[in-house]
């Protein structure tokens, strides 16, 4: 495959594009004669900029583009935020690998009159700035005294918006993007998980591919990171639990240690004020078994694999009603199975 010029598919953000040229470079440290040209688009989430996303009714909002453009055969490959993919993929596409995640918490980045001050140190009618209902529905219940307004555009246009005005007081970004721009040096300090739980899938990107295109899969692999790709098939799980997208506040907090998978699931009405939480863990493979595992995953079509995963996701976890009262029996019955799974 490396004699063959390789189409990349990626949003037209000075974010993606960073994004798009790391998971570039990585691919030509694995293949040094690769030739890669760089297609990119603009989706309906980057024209929406007057409302609310949560307001559009639309799914796909920073995909559907990109996804078009594959299933035409014009690319070979997307490089998509993970968060931003819908948790039912459209047919014959599927995540062929998801890279190591950076940080997934979220960032309070003050106005520079603010320096040094946390949110509850603000003054009562401060505004701060998130597109995020799931942001909104945590903040508001610690934070009543402060107002919450939308604030819409790539990542330079709201610190712009931030730093040449004073509308707002502060602004929520997500930690990874952030540093992924370069700004880690605007951070003023980064909510815990006892705070805010983060978006599922936040920090970590997907290369999407045609699901029977079996040389770009082999391709791409190698980039897999098999933690985060546990944990983000448990988020994504539990998005598809659940349904609603970014209409409805939900949100994760994930993490793997001693070989226990752990996750915390949340679900808010929007203004904070109810919420139900709850925190599970399942054991993981040993490390021979998850080995043994990943050997059987190269040996094997990835997308027959994602198959059969999804069917059993549909089985056992989408017959489930998506309501709150369903998210501790649906830890139970999704966690412990991927126990056996180990690895996507």
């Amino acid at each position: 495959m490396d004699n063959k010029l390789i189409k990349v598919g990626t949003r037209k953000s000075q974010l993606a594009m960073i994004q798009t040229n790391w998971v570039v470079q990585e691919l030509k440290k694995l293949h040094h004669d690769l030739r890669i040209e760089i297609i990119q688009m603009s989706t309906i989430g980057d024209k929406i900029l007057d409302k609310s996303l949560s307001k559009t009714g639309e799914k796909s909002l920073f995909t559907k583009e990109l996804e078009d453009a594959l299933l035409a055969h014009k690319v070979d490959l997307v490089v998509n935020s993970l968060k931003d993919m819908p948790s039912t993929l459209p047919t014959n596409l599927t995540i062929s690998a998801v890279s190591k995640r950076e940080d997934p918490r979220d960032a309070v980045i003050m106005h520079p009159t603010n320096k040094g001050k946390t949110l509850k140190e603000l003054s009562t009618g401060s505004v701060v700035g998130t597109s995020s209902l799931r942001r909104i529905a945590q903040l508001k219940k610690l934070f009543p005294h402060l107002k919450f307004k939308s604030i819409r555009g790539n990542l330079n246009t709201r610190l712009h918006k931030l730093d040449s005005a004073d509308t707002f007081s502060a602004i929520i970004l997500a930690v990874a993007g952030v540093k992924r721009m370069g700004w880690s040096e605007r951070i003023s300090y980064i909510l815990p998980t006892d705070q805010c739980l983060y978006a599922i899938g936040q920090g970590a990107l997907a290369i999407e591919t045609r699901a029977d295109d079996a040389q770009s899969i082999k391709f791409v692999e190698e980039l897999h990171d098999r933690d985060t790709v546990i944990r983000t098939v448990a988020e994504r799980a539990f998005l598809k639990t659940l349904g609603g997208g970014c209409s409805v506040p939900q949100a994760v907090h994930t993490w793997i240690d001693d070989s226990q998978l752990y996750m915390t699931g949340g679900v808010f009405n929007l203004n904070g004020s109810r919420s139900l939480i709850e925190t599970m863990q399942t054991q993981l493979p040993n490390q021979e078994a998850s080995v043994a595992l990943s050997n059987l995953q190269r040996n094997l079509q990835i997308n027959l694999y994602l198959s059969r995963l999804n069917q059993w996701i549909l089985t056992h976890v989408v017959s489930l009603q998506a309501s709150l009262l369903v998210i501790s029996y649906w830890m139970l019955v999704f966690l412990k199975p991927l126990g056996i799974l180990g690895v996507i």
